[in-house]
């Protein structure tokens, strides 16, 4: 028999849903805002602040500010929906929407986390190169060595030990400032907006700036966490600081990773304009950033990626099988035989697969898929927003709790901008006029 997708809190109570169960109950410890933090600095996102400081230096600071806004707005309308419905928003859709755009959305959320999986795999790929380790030996190994997290190990031990090594993070606040930035020009560039809308490298770095911040794939995962720590409305102001607070941490990092690029690679290839360090793969980032700032820079660069890129690959495929399975009300379970739930375990072999299936095509550019990964998810955006705005503004689901004024300006602006921005980059692209 199916579980009925209407009543989350019961099925979680299910003994087959104990190991995914057992990471939101782990996440619920430190606080979904906490660990969506962590998952939002993964791979694609390493790759993107970094080269948006290579490229643009401070210029593209001013981006983040808004950005912090929306992003603290939007988790902020993910976790009252969870609190307030007991369900997650894959259900939600289906419910609201129908069957039709559940599917289509599921699909797109499907291939957009299946190039994120493959982002991940380019980390460790390139990560590994760092290390003088190919990447046909230890991208294999990680597929086996996620295979074996998720179906033998304790999931619990497992978050456990990455919600650790997440606090490597925090080093990039002490890289950037090692790296002896400029402080004037980080102002400047925090404070002063400034944005060329002919200039497509400028655009994209902006599509996959909010995409990479605000991931369509993290509102799921964190309304779904909310859902399973069962946290009651009596709780939704501690659970708005707890977004607040992991919002603005992942912003920090970002923010400090964009500056270290741009203090040593950036500042480099300004005075040196007749050599300059080109950017072609995550290594040479790391690379570059060793003789600029220091060893430690470039060590921590790489085990930044690889942590990142073990971390999401681990989760970002199990979750997005069970979120879909969720929408749909398929069996979803790690415990289960695969007779038991095939499309689970399809969708799940499937994208882990493919996603480390890319990287292992010979001369496959590695930071290159990192960073569109993170362009799909930036177009992806305004598609969930608008569905997370009609869903959380209808009383007969929200209530009382329905957006504010304030609250809805914010996140549809983000729409109307996001979207905006993202038309203008497409028709530059398949135009050839940007």
């Amino acid at each position: 028999m199916q579980p009925d997708s209407t009543e989350p809190r019961k099925r979680a109570r299910r003994p087959g849903r104990r190991p995914w169960r057992a990471i939101f109950l782990f996440v619920g410890l430190l606080g979904p805002g906490f660990i969506t933090a962590s998952a939002g600095n993964d791979v694609g996102g390493i790759a993107t602040y970094s080269l948006a400081g290579v490229q643009f230096g401070y210029s593209l600071l001013w981006t983040l500010v808004p950005i912090t806004v929306a992003l603290i707005v939007i988790q902020e309308m993910a976790a009252r929906m969870g609190v307030v419905t007991g369900k997650g928003l894959s259900a939600l859709i289906r419910e609201e929407f129908g069957v039709r755009i559940a599917l289509f959305t599921m699909a797109g959320l499907f291939i957009m986390n299946t190039f994120t999986t493959a982002a991940e795999f380019a980390g460790i790929a390139a990560a590994s190169e760092i290390f003088k380790l190919t990447r046909y030996i230890a991208v294999p190994a990680s597929v086996v060595l996620v295979f074996l997290f998720v179906l033998r190990f304790n999931n619990k031990l497992v978050e456990r030990t990455f919600v650790v090594l997440s606090l490597v993070y925090v080093t990039y606040i002490v890289s950037g400032i090692q790296a002896h930035p400029n402080w004037g020009a980080v102002l400047h560039g925090t404070l002063v907006p400034s944005l060329d809308f002919k200039n497509g490298a400028a655009l994209a770095m902006v599509v996959a700036l909010i995409g990479t911040t605000i991931s369509p794939y993290m509102q799921f995962y964190l309304q779904s966490a909310v859902v399973e720590k069962g946290t009651k409305p009596s709780e939704l102001t501690a659970s708005r600081i707890d977004v607040a607070n992991g919002s603005i941490l992942a912003v920090v990092v970002a923010a400090f990773m964009i500056i270290a690029n741009a203090a040593t690679i950036f500042a480099f290839n300004q005075a040196h304009s007749k050599h300059p360090i080109v950017v072609e793969q995550a290594a040479d980032i790391a690379r570059a950033l060793a003789p600029l700032a220091g060893n430690f820079a470039e060590t921590l660069f790489a085990l930044g990626i690889l942590n990142a890129g073990l971390f999401t690959a681990t989760v970002l495929p199990l979750s997005t099988s069970y979120l879909i399975c969720e929408a749909f009300g398929f069996e979803a379970a790690v415990d289960r035989k695969f007779s038991e739930a095939p499309v689970f375990f399809g969708l799940f072999a499937f994208g882990l697969v493919a996603g480390a299936a890319m990287v292992l095509i010979p001369g496959m550019p590695l930071l290159q898929i990192a960073f569109f990964s993170q362009i799909l998810q930036g177009l992806f955006l305004p598609l969930v927003l608008v569905l997370m705005l009609i869903v959380i503004n209808r009383a007969r689901v929200m209530g009382v709790f329905r957006n504010n004024l304030w609250t809805n300006a914010v996140a549809w602006s983000t729409v109307v901008i996001v979207g905006a921005i993202a038309l203008i980059y497409t028709y530059g692209l398949l135009f050839h006029r940007t």
